[in-house]
Formats: C-alpha cells, structure tokens, sequence
C-alpha cells in the first residue's frame, strides 16, 4: 500500500548517497564468480533510489508488496520506460527467490541484463538528482 506523507529531501539525499556507495561496492566485485550477490546488490540500489524517488513526491509503500508496488510507482516518470519497469520487477522476483528460496541467479542472467541494470540505476539517479536539486 502507497501512503501520503510529507515530501522528504534530505532523506531522498541520504538514500541517494547510499546507493552510490553500493554501486561503487558493486561495481569492484567479480560478478562471474558472485552473481547472486551482485544481482541482488543492483536490486537494493534500485529499490533504494525507487524509494527516495517516492519520498521526494511524499509517499511511501509499505506493507507485503511494498516493494512491488514502489516499483510500479516508477510508470509515472516519462524517463521511466515499460521496459524498465518489468525488468526491475524480473530482477525483484529473483532476488526474492535467491533470499527466501535459495535459489541461485545464473551468470547467464547477469551478463545479459547487467548493462540494463546501470542504465536503470543511472536513470532514476538523474530523476532524483532533477528533483532535489
């Protein structure tokens, strides 16, 4: 559930910075031998920026698919393609069976997104960089 609150920058900012500093972690690990790992990390930096993008428009998703629904927020920003959205909901389903099934993600699955994943990391990070500057 999406509830209204008051719009918060400075935590959007705090998040923001936060999530840079995971993308720099990300980025210095071997994803061929970790790709679970690495995919799952991708996963929290775009959940972390979809969150502030949320907070800066003063809402916040709460509840068992809060994170779904966070995403799914995102179709209203016209940088924010269909194509995105589904990915970032693929990339969230597998995270959620890595961490609550165990289930590994494939190397072939990383490979093949993992320049999509920046450019959707890169994307909401220019929308939140728009909107609190």
């Amino acid at each position: 559930m999406i509830i209204k609150i008051s719009p918060d920058k400075e935590r959007a900012r705090s998040i923001l910075e936060m999530a840079k500093n995971r993308e720099n972690f990300v980025s210095s690990m071997d994803s061929s031998k970790f790709p679970t790992i690495v995919a799952e990390s991708y996963y929290e930096i775009i959940k972390e920026l979809a969150t502030a993008l949320l907070l800066l428009d003063g809402f916040k998703a709460i509840g068992e698919n809060a994170h779904k629904e966070t995403i799914d927020s995102l179709s209203k920003y016209k940088e924010i393609e269909p194509w995105k959205i589904e990915l970032m909901n693929d990339l969230r389903i597998k995270r959620n069976k890595s961490s609550y099934e165990g289930k590994q993600i494939e190397t072939g699955y990383l490979e093949n997104k993992k320049e999509k994943f920046i450019l959707i990391i890169d994307t909401l990070k220019r929308v939140i960089e728009r909107k609190v500057s």
